[in-house]
């Protein structure tokens, strides 16, 4: 394996760091709000799994209790 003197090292790492593309802010905060509303309605989703398994439950327990 061929080892670089540190110089190169950063010379190598700023040459792939000007690569990248970075997002703009527009772009940031769009896909931070689609996380927002993802997140909440996946936890309106389970909300209203767990309320229909309670109640199920509940109402066979009843029925059997």
């Amino acid at each position: 394996m061929a080892t670089t003197n540190p110089l190169q090292f950063i010379q190598q790492v700023r040459a792939e760091v000007s690569k990248i593309v970075w997002p703009t802010r527009r772009e940031v905060l769009l896909t931070t709000v689609m996380v927002f509303i993802m997140a909440a309605l996946t936890a309106v989703f389970f909300a209203l799994v767990d309320i229909l398994i309670r109640s199920g439950l509940q109402g066979l327990l009843n029925l059997f209790g």
